[in-house]
């Protein structure tokens, strides 16, 4: 009888050691096969209206319906979008709360912010969304009507003209810091939280110039708001066929633009990492998105995790060079 009690309560005890276990490390399996059963969080670094809102948005609807669940677009602007990225890395790595990212938070900010979060260490890379081609906007309040005008002016008034962008340390302050370096301009740097800020300042003629995603752009330059003077792509944007490229409009070496992608806090079981990034892959294929983001003049890009590390990790050194060159310190 002795015997039998004993055996009994060692079974207990490693049942209940078992459950323990079980609860605290759920084997990758496991972790992925319900994923998700509940709403997901799509972290959003920019107000809405930018291009990297825009295309997150495109991605939340279609991502959602893929996955079953509502993706949920959650915008947290500011810092060059270290707010957002030190609340993502926060949060627990599960799969629930995702970081919409751009190019700038990725392979910029480490250089042009003293960071809490090292978004080489925090994250882990799920995929590639899409890919931003910038173009060169003003107002037509402004007295220019080509890019060689906008030189002319900026050189006859160094330091009198602005330039704005969606934060400091993004793609397209980037852009216009590479801008500058080409053409021998100087210009005033004038930083907002997102691109639709930017955006609203720049028709109200209170800002000269800015580079922003075509995304963002077009439909302002068709209504006459604003007066493209070239896309910073190596060839010209479907959406805007008569705007020439910066080579074509006489500025070499000033070529530019931005890419969004999808990240996880470190740590998250690779097994959710995976099946993100394959979603995300499908939606980026699905001709239906092509075509949307085509027609705004963004396009679609998706990628393995290992493909999107790769990526960030050339970025970042080429931006650090960019940087360097125009002194441009940790802040």
């Amino acid at each position: 009888m002795k015997a039998k009690r004993i055996s009994r309560i060692r079974a207990q005890i490693t049942g209940a050691l078992t459950l323990a276990v079980a609860a605290c490390f759920p084997v990758a399996s496991q972790a992925a096969g319900d994923y998700p059963n509940r709403p997901v969080s799509l972290v959003v670094p920019f107000s809405p209206g930018g291009g990297t809102d825009i295309s997150a948005r495109i991605l939340a609807e279609r991502l959602g319906q893929t996955l079953g669940q509502t993706i949920v677009v959650d915008n947290k602007a500011g810092a060059g979008g270290q707010i957002a990225a030190d609340l993502v890395a926060r949060a627990d790595p599960d799969g629930y709360t995702l970081l919409f990212a751009n190019s700038g938070m990725l392979s910029i900010n480490p250089w042009i912010y003293k960071l809490k979060t090292d978004p080489a260490v925090a994250f882990a890379p799920v995929s590639l969304f899409s890919d931003l081609p910038f173009v060169l906007v003003v107002p037509p309040s402004l007295n220019v009507k080509t890019v060689q005008d906008l030189v002319a002016l900026a050189k006859a008034e160094p330091g009198q003209h602005t330039f704005a962008s969606s934060g400091t340390g993004g793609a397209p302050h980037l852009t216009a810091e590479v801008f500058q370096l080409a053409t021998g301009t100087e210009l005033l740097h004038v930083p907002y939280k997102g691109g639709g800020p930017a955006m609203g300042d720049l028709m109200g003629g209170r800002v000269d110039m800015l580079f922003a995603s075509v995304l963002e752009t077009n439909s302002f330059v068709q209504a006459g708001k604003l007066r493209a003077l070239a896309v910073t792509g190596d060839k010209r944007s479907p959406a805007m066929p008569d705007v020439p490229t910066i080579d074509e409009a006489g500025i070499k070496n000033a070529q530019g633009g931005s890419w969004t992608a999808v990240l996880v806090p470190a740590g998250t079981p690779q097994a959710i990492v995976d099946k993100l990034s394959k979603a995300i892959r499908d939606v980026a294929n699905e001709e239906g998105i092509k075509q949307k983001l085509l027609a705004q003049g963004a396009g679609a890009h998706g990628s393995t995790p290992e493909e999107l590390a790769q990526l960030a990790s050339s970025e970042r050194a080429r931006y650090g060079e960019i940087i360097k060159a125009r002194g441009l310190l940790a802040q």
